[in-house]
């Protein structure tokens, strides 16, 4: 059967897996402190397929890129401002081979680490680096583009409507809340999932979100209040493996795949339509997650 979109298939009241880590399972593979984990794609694109494939095998239904730096502002710090266009469209070429014909490629694409508040960065500036990104991205067989790890409202409407009118791409955004003294959830920028919501959803984006900040558990509150703003918009969350804890000079990542797939029932009760993985994530997780989802929908 011909593949159909991400938001038809939620429509038609599919719950839908995606993959996990892409930097923590890099690491392991021996990407080195201060080198680019974009290039990559372009270097040692068998790793790179390889942790695609991966996930693919362990039942995700839709994979991202290694691309989460790969605008000229973060590709800059390596000297390699002028390979976005290739970087970008080897990242997708590389999912697009794991992927095949039945699962979706999402393309990764984080923030700059520039600052529209201090006028580091004009909006122009912004924009037509994202461009730039998602314009490759789509050259290299992506079928969605996954704006994520976003804090600041600003910068996310640029990515995403640079995103959606300068490619036919189905658009995600995903934002990062982390819960303050007060309880609440919200960005570094001081963002809530409810502002977020409306400001990604008025942009142009297709699906929602939040991603990393957070185990599965306290995801399920941030889901509920995405959920309360935004009633029928497609919601996606990607969960870390618990909070990061420090053991003998390494972080660790707590959550097992059981302790993950168990909150995978009340993720969906909360509104969730896509559950995946963050940080310290690995196939195991993505596994455990595939099944909690298929006992789901067979109860």
């Amino acid at each position: 059967m011909a593949k159909i979109k991400i938001t038809e298939a939620i429509e038609s009241g599919k719950i839908l897996v995606s993959d996990g880590a892409w930097g923590t399972y890099l690491y392991k593979k021996g990407l080195r402190p201060g080198e680019c984990p974009e290039l990559w794609c372009v270097d040692k694109p068998k790793e790179v397929l390889a942790i695609a494939r991966s996930y693919i095998e362990a039942g995700a239904d839709m994979i991202e890129t290694n691309s989460f730096g790969g605008t000229r502002f973060k590709l800059a710090h390596y000297g390699l401002q002028e390979r976005v266009r290739e970087i970008n469209e080897a990242a997708a070429r590389v999912s697009r081979q794991a992927a095949g014909e039945s699962a979706w490629v999402i393309a990764s694409m984080g923030p700059t680490g520039k600052m529209l508040v201090t006028e580091e960065v004009t909006e122009a500036e912004l924009y037509d680096a994202f461009k730039e990104q998602a314009e490759a991205l789509e050259r290299g067989g992506a079928d969605a583009l996954c704006v994520e790890t976003m804090s600041d409202i600003g910068e996310a409407i640029l990515a995403v409507r640079a995103a959606r009118e300068n490619t036919r791409c189905e658009i995600l955004c995903t934002f990062t809340f982390e819960k303050n003294t007060r309880g609440e959830y919200r960005t570094m920028m001081g963002v809530s999932p409810a502002q977020a919501a409306g400001a990604a959803l008025e942009a142009g984006s297709h699906v929602i979100g939040a991603n990393c900040g957070n185990g599965m558990e306290r995801m399920i509150e941030v889901v509920r209040e995405i959920r309360e703003a935004a009633p029928r918009a497609p919601i996606l969350v990607q969960a870390n493996a618990g909070l990061p804890e420090y053991v003998e000079g390494s972080v660790v990542y707590p959550e097992t795949p059981e302790t993950m797939a168990s909150f995978v029932g009340s993720l969906i009760d909360s509104g969730a339509n896509i559950v995946g993985g963050c940080c310290g994530t690995t196939p195991a997780h993505i596994r455990a997650i595939k099944k909690a989802v298929e006992r789901r929908v067979r109860s």
